[in-house]
């Protein structure tokens, strides 16, 4: 008797626990999209056909029921594509899976919004500073330039880089996905033993490097060369592939802290 019950209360514990669990991949399917407003508006619905019946409104109850009736197949075309999307997710086995967080896609949209501009300024040799803040704290170095604020997209980065433009002189710093000023002043790099053909971007990225744990990305105005520098390091001439492997080691919060750097291209010049 007494496994006969357990097994009744561990079948509907489970039972409870999958329905919350789709309940819940479905909300973050539609969070962001249109639907979302629809779930308000089917809330609203039932909450007055619960009322109409609770309360005896005949004539509130009937419009209600018509409602709801057909408000399926309603809802089956004005959700058409949300549902085909999940469906899409469930083929690919996607639907159950740990999706990405909100600040994963953040720092994927800062990922892809660097990697587009790093190609146009380095292509057409537009000289570029911009360092990106890790645990230790740029404030210092963001109030010395102009506060922007603003979400980071390639466009934004590639008008304040361009010739002559007001904030070209200077680095740009991004903070938790946020390009937070422009033309700011990076300390310069003392370090004797730096190559002579390094200019004051490059001296600036080693120096910033040299005291706080920023990642910081260069492009030569003379040669259109991607450089990175890290831990006091710089690394030249850096691959598309590797420079976006060195941001998702510096952005993404999925990857392992132990991971070490894979650098490439010529190292200190």
């Amino acid at each position: 008797m007494f496994g006969e019950e357990f097994i009744t209360w561990l079948t509907r514990i489970v039972d409870i626990l999958l329905v919350a669990f789709v309940v819940y991949k479905v909300i973050t399917i539609i969070r962001g999209t249109r639907a979302v407003q629809l779930v308000k508006g089917i809330t609203v619905i039932l909450a007055a056909w619960f009322l109409s019946s609770f309360f005896g409104l005949q004539t509130m109850q009937f419009l209600m029921n018509l409602v709801v009736t057909y408000g399926v197949l309603a809802i089956i075309i004005i959700f058409q594509p949300e549902m085909r999307r999940a469906l899409e997710q469930l083929g690919r086995g996607r639907l159950f899976g740990r999706g990405p967080t909100p600040e994963e896609k953040k720092s994927v949209n800062t990922i892809d919004a660097l990697m587009t501009s790093l190609r146009y300024m380095a292509k057409r040799r537009i000289g570029a500073l911009i360092s990106i803040e890790d645990e230790t704290g740029m404030d210092d170095y963001i109030e010395t330039g102009i506060p922007i604020r603003a979400h980071i997209s390639s466009e934004l980065l590639i008008n304040i880089f361009i010739p002559n433009a007001p904030l070209h002189d200077g680095a740009v710093i991004i903070n938790n996905n946020i390009l937070s000023a422009a033309a700011c002043y990076l300390p310069l790099s003392e370090n004797p033993f730096i190559s002579k053909e390094l200019g004051t971007r490059h001296r600036a990225a080693i120096g910033v490097s040299e005291v706080t744990d920023a990642l910081t990305i260069v492009v030569s105005e003379e040669t259109g060369e991607i450089s990175v520098t890290k831990n006091g390091e710089i690394h030249r001439d850096i691959e598309d592939e590797r420079v976006r492997k060195m941001l998702e080691n510096q952005l993404l919060k999925n990857v392992k802290t132990s991971q070490r750097w894979q650098w490439g291209g010529r190292k200190n010049g």
